[in-house]
């Protein structure tokens, strides 16, 4: 079943035939939207940070979606989106023998390591 989805951006005065608005032709409905994560870069640090997730019918959507609902008061400097179903994880109760080959190489630890003070955040 196609669904067309009307969009409308910033500033679009939509008539009843949509003349000059863009139009989504998908087979989702709303409801039907895919999950997406929102990872967001404030402006104090450097890496991004899970903000939370939407729905939304593709990757602009989901920006624009982001941009409105996570950074209203101008709290980040970039916005990543990604679809959920492409996150791939591990399993909690499996990470002892997810890790237990790191604890064979010793050489890996930071203890054999001597760092000069002139170091930070190490």
């Amino acid at each position: 079943m196609n669904t067309f989805i009307r969009k409308c951006y910033y500033g679009d005065i939509p008539d009843q035939k949509g003349a000059g608005t863009p139009e989504i032709h998908t087979d989702f409905t709303a409801e039907q939207w895919p999950l997406w994560e929102v990872f967001i870069r404030s402006k104090q640090g450097l890496d991004h940070k899970h903000a939370g997730s939407l729905h939304a019918a593709d990757a602009k959507m989901a920006i624009e979606n982001a941009r409105d609902v996570y950074t209203r008061r101008q709290e980040g400097v970039s916005i990543w989106v990604v679809e959920s179903k492409h996150i791939h994880a591990t399993n909690p109760d499996e990470a002892e023998s997810l890790y237990e080959p790191a604890n064979d190489k010793i050489y890996r630890h930071p203890a054999f390591y001597d760092l000069p003070d002139a170091v930070k955040h190490m």
